[in-house]
C-alpha cells in the first residue's frame, strides 16, 4: 500500500487573519482560496512541499450539523480544544522567535519533553493548537 497524507483540515473564524498567520508568520504558500466572506476555503502549505497542505475551512458547514453541535464546536474553538496540528522544523528556536514576533498567543516556549522531543506550542487566530517540534 502506498498512502500519503495530502491535506489536513483546521477550522477558521476569520479567513483574513488565518491567511496572514499561515502565510506571513509561518511562511506557507496560499495555494487555493475559494468562496467569500467567512465562507472561504483556503489551502496553504509549506513552500517546496506541494504534496502536503492544510485546508483552512469554516467550521460546522455541513448541513447535517445541528445547532447544538455548532454551539459545542464554537465553545471548543474558543477554548482551543477543537483543532490542532503538529509541525516540525530543523531550527525550533528561530521558528519560535519568528512566530512570537507575530504577536501570537504562546502556549509553551521551546521545551525538552520527557518523551524525547523538543517542541513549542501556540494558537492560530481561530484558537487551533499549533505545536512545532524540532527535527533532530
Amino acid at each position: 500500500m502506498d498512502i500519503t497524507i495530502h491535506t489536513s483540515v483546521l477550522p477558521h473564524v476569520d479567513p483574513n487573519a488565518s491567511v496572514a498567520f499561515y502565510r506571513d508568520i509561518l511562511g506557507f504558500e496560499v495555494r487555493n482560496d475559494v468562496g467569500q466572506g467567512t465562507m472561504r476555503w483556503i489551502t496553504v502549505g509549506p513552500a517546496g512541499q506541494p504534496g502536503t497542505a492544510i485546508l483552512l475551512a469554516p467550521p460546522a458547514t455541513d448541513p447535517g450539523t445541528t445547532e447544538d453541535e455548532r454551539r459545542t464546536i464554537s465553545e471548543m474553538m474558543a477554548k482551543g480544544t477543537y483543532g490542532w496540528i503538529l509541525l516540525a522544523t530543523k531550527n525550533l528556536d528561530a521558528t519560535f522567535e519568528n512566530v512570537q514576533a507575530g504577536d501570537t498567543e504562546v502556549v509553551q516556549e521551546p521545551t525538552e519533553q520527557p518523551y524525547g522531543i523538543r517542541d513549542c506550542a501556540f494558537r492560530d487566530p481561530a484558537g487551533n493548537m499549533v505545536r512545532i517540534q524540532e527535527l533532530r
